[in-house]
């Protein structure tokens, strides 16, 4: 526990409405229904929503405090302390970490950066550091873990309250590592306050989030902060940067990590970790790694696709930079199977292949599209959309990747939220239709339908790709969110041609 006067003193301009410094303070929360006795509830002012419209539910659930800017109006309940601040999200990055003890400091913190490749690059770490005995907490885009527990996650690195909160939790059940997607909304809005890195992975830098960043040089730019971060002074030894220099964007990573560097690539020679002979196949892929530490590493896996061998490098990148023995990296990888979401096979007793995977950029889509490509005997159906209110610059360019790689091309709804379906596929079709040809290409809005016609199409040895959405179970509409699985579809899709005696 910290006294409110404790916390105030971090902040130069903070005040305290009433003479309440010596309150002690048990939890600090954004969310009023979390909100336990003793807790700090920050009144966060919102486009939408004020924060400080639910300071009366705050307190009736026991909070002894409210955390705000300076000038946020609003009537404080009788006896209820307020701490005034000049700025809200400065005082919690300070103010937050220091009530939880910093709890970074206390874990080894794995930070994967990149536009691609972050989950199932984090997921291949956890395998990795689990099979060499540490206990290790998990934080990325589709959950949270603690060892085996798993709690939900709502952005892919969540605000400062959420994830000191989480680190404190993961340090209290005896983590030994922490391995963390971080995103480029999380170091632009500096989520990631109070944290201490020990390793930071660079995966790959593509077209995304231009409508949050505006431009690919300042979305770089903001990947490139985990690397100041991993860099800055701290009470742990041993940091270094983990950076696929294939990717141009390597170099800017490089230039701000002012600490060990450990680099991978295919095809740039002085990589410290190089893969080679690579053999990709429908069930796998085989290839060497090349490594001082390693020697030559001969590997045989479960996941296919060159961008996997790309996230095997960072993964086993990040487990070198720990020190973790090679033993232990080799057994985890050829034991390591899937990510949900992830090139995932859908097998329902169809004789034709179905995919789901979250590819829902350029790069993506053509990595999972080529792939695809490789290991296909017959045709390519791919089915995907784009989201709403999101960067509209790549839905042409996604549209020209599928109508050139693919032999049959769906466009149908991701995630439209607040915009016109119909409007967004517009735009997805211009680009289909510069490189379909006379390749059969389809506009369908409804999701459900779009799958359902795929599957009805596919034939003995066809491939049907849905991707976009991956281990999402849910679609965001403009007036609300439902449940929606596409792995659950493409299944209810199989067994209804099943049944028809059509597969």
């Amino acid at each position: 526990m910290k006294t409110l006067g404790q916390l105030a003193a971090l902040v130069e301009g903070a005040h305290i409405d009433g003479d309440s410094e010596q309150i002690e303070i048990t939890g600090i929360e954004h969310d009023s229904r979390k909100v336990r006795p003793g807790t700090l509830f920050v009144a966060i002012p919102g486009v939408h929503v004020d924060g400080a419209k639910f300071i009366p539910q705050a307190v009736q659930q026991g909070a002894l405090a409210v955390l705000a800017a300076e000038g946020h109006a609003f009537a404080a309940p009788a006896g209820i302390a307020v701490l005034r601040v000049p700025e809200l999200n400065a005082a919690l990055d300070a103010i937050v970490p220091y009530f939880h003890d910093y709890p970074a400091r206390s874990l080894r913190v794995i930070g994967i950066t990149g536009t691609n490749g972050k989950t199932t690059t984090s997921y291949l770490v956890r395998a990795i550091l689990r099979h060499a005995g540490y206990k290790v907490g998990l934080i990325g885009t589709i959950q949270i873990m603690i060892e085996d527990e798993v709690l939900p996650i709502h952005n892919t690195t969540p605000d400062v309250v959420e994830l000191q909160n989480t680190l404190a939790r993961m340090r209290d059940a005896g983590m030994d590592y922490v391995v963390m997607e971080v995103s480029s909304h999380a170091l632009d809005q500096n989520r990631v306050a109070g944290i201490e890195f020990d390793t930071a992975v660079f995966t790959n830098l593509t077209q995304d989030h231009l409508d949050y960043h505006k431009t690919l040089e300042n979305y770089m730019r903001a990947k490139a902060r985990l690397f100041d971060h991993v860099s800055e002074a701290g009470v742990k030894q041993g940091k270094t940067a983990v950076v696929n220099i294939d990717d141009a964007a390597g170099a800017c990573m490089l230039a701000h990590a002012k600490c060990d560097h450990l680099t991978y690539a295919i095809d740039a020679p002085q990589a410290t970790l190089r893969a080679e002979d690579i053999d990709v196949r429908a069930d796998g892929a085989r290839f060497t790694l090349v490594h001082p530490a390693l020697g030559r590493m001969e590997l045989s896996l479960h996941i296919t696709g060159i961008f996997n061998v790309y996230n095997v490098m960072s993964a086993v990148g990040a487990a070198l930079a720990e020190h973790i023995a090679p033993a232990d990296i080799r057994a985890a990888l050829e034991a390591f199977t899937a990510v949900p979401g992830r090139f995932e096979l859908v097998k329902a007793g169809q004789d034709f292949t179905v995919i789901v995977d979250y590819a829902h950029t350029p790069d993506g889509v053509e990595n999972v599209l080529r792939t695809a490509r490789k290991i296909a005997k017959r045709r390519i159906i791919a089915v995907f959309g784009c989201g709403g209110d999101r960067d509209r610059t790549k839905r042409p360019i996604m549209g020209r990747l599928a109508g050139e790689l693919a032999d049959v091309v769906i466009a149908t709804s991701d995630n439209p939220r607040s915009e016109d379906p119909a409007a967004i596929l517009d735009e997805v079709e211009a680009g289909v239709e510069e490189t379909v040809g006379s390749k059969p290409h389809e506009k369908i809005v409804d999701r459900h339908t779009a799958i359902f016609r795929a599957v009805e199409l596919a034939e003995k040895d066809d491939i049907v790709v849905i991707l976009g959405k991956g281990h999402e179970n849910y679609q965001i509409l403009k007036d609300k969110t439902i449940h929606f699985d596409d792995k659950e579809q493409a299944r209810a899709a199989i067994a209804a041609k099943l049944q028809k005696g059509e597969a």
